[in-house]
């Protein structure tokens, strides 16, 4: 092995398979909405929110209140910050990120959570080439996640939604819960791989200057592989089966 050290893994979409869940819950919290916000503006009737666009664009690997704010600027839409207490609704941003957390959290319960099948035997093998990892993620509930699919045993460190809250890190773009994740590893960013779906998780291993960004793009789509070289991956991969063999090569394309 070269002198990549360690791995930090984004957990939605990368680990578990809840992307697709938080899409929509995105989906039916904004939707259920949109009318409200609406019936303040003369005009047709709002555009649903777009559970493959806009959640890629503007919601996707954010801390819940952040990826709120990115939505009601791209509508147009001025809501009053709120507080962190404010219980779910349409009035406020932290009223619409509760609703959506209500939301999220009811599917959870119903639904479960599911691991990608590539993800254990992905673990096992840096595992037996000592390369150390880390979950990271903006959510609270990766901590309970991890631990339901049974994967929590297998990492060395994880930064969730709980640390951000505690250490009051920035939420992706911003590197700061993957910076975490290195210190808590003992390994600087120059010797540290990013594993990431999200653009904005892309973005903020770019912006971070850790040694490679894997770009994940699970539905193989030619528009999410350029969106996220053009975010900064160094290389784009359909799933961890090739990690190993690129962590191994660690040079940037």
């Amino acid at each position: 092995m070269n002198d990549l050290r360690a791995v930090v893994f984004d957990t939605d979409g990368v680990l578990l398979a809840t992307a697709d869940r938080h899409a929509a819950a995105w989906k039916e919290t904004f939707d259920g909405c949109l009318p409200e916000w609406q019936s303040s503006h003369a005009g047709a009737r709002p555009r649903p929110f777009d559970a493959v666009r806009e959640y890629r664009d503007l919601v996707d690997g954010k801390a819940r209140s952040d990826g709120v704010r990115a939505f009601l600027a791209a509508r147009d839409v001025d809501l009053p910050p709120g507080k962190p207490e404010d219980p779910p609704g349409c009035a406020t941003v932290h009223a619409v990120a509760a609703r959506k957390e209500e939301v999220f959290s009811s599917m959870l319960r119903t639904d479960g959570v599911r691991t990608f099948d590539d993800v254990r035997p992905a673990l096992q093998e840096l595992r037996e080439k000592a390369v150390r990892y880390a979950a990271v993620s903006a959510s609270r509930h990766a901590r309970s996640l991890l631990e339901s699919a049974e994967l929590i045993g297998y990492f060395d460190a994880l930064v969730d939604g709980q640390d951000a809250a505690a250490l009051a890190l920035p939420g992706k773009p911003d590197p700061a819960l993957f910076l975490e994740a290195a210190v808590r590893l003992g390994v600087t960013p120059a010797h540290t791989a990013v594993v990431e779906d999200a653009l904005a998780g892309v973005d903020a291993g770019h912006r971070g200057d850790f040694r490679l960004v894997v770009g994940l793009n699970r539905e193989a789509d030619p528009r999410m592989t350029d969106a996220l070289r053009a975010h900064g991956a160094h290389l784009v991969l359909p799933d961890l089966g090739g990690l190993l063999a690129a962590l191994e090569d660690g040079r940037r394309p």
